[in-house]
């Protein structure tokens, strides 16, 4: 399992996990049933303290994406978010779309960034 974090991001780190976990649930290189690397393992390789990666894993587990047993460790639970409306997800969405074009951008490099982001999320499922 690769994680990165970024320092430059002003999310949490612990939010910068759990959405790298999610993208990796998403695009099927976990799989449900599959065990997470212990919490002590992740928090090795990636240098940060235990709290953090365990509190990645609760908010994985709060959404339904994760299961975690004591003495057992994580495991995929499924590979989608069931609470969440279409209304909610576009919700998201739109919020997103509006950061771009707050941030200046014209229509037409919007969509290209979008189609590129959707070009390397799918183009790397199998």
């Amino acid at each position: 399992m690769y994680i990165t974090i970024d320092e430059a991001d002003r999310r949490p780190v612990y939010r910068q996990i759990a959405e790298e976990i999610k993208i990796l649930i998403a695009r099927g290189e976990l799989e449900e049933g599959v065990a997470l690397p212990p919490v002590r393992q992740i928090a090795s390789d990636l240098g940060v303290n235990l709290n953090t990666i365990a509190a990645a894993y609760r908010e994985l587990q709060k959404e339904g994406l994760v299961r975690v047993r004591h003495g057992a460790g994580a495991f995929v639970a499924a590979r989608q978010i069931s609470q969440q409306s279409e209304a909610e997800l576009r919700k998201a969405l739109r919020a997103s779309l509006t950061h771009l074009a707050l941030a200046g951008l014209p229509r037409s490099e919007i969509i290209a960034i979008v189609n590129e982001e959707l070009r390397q999320f799918f183009g790397r499922q199998s």
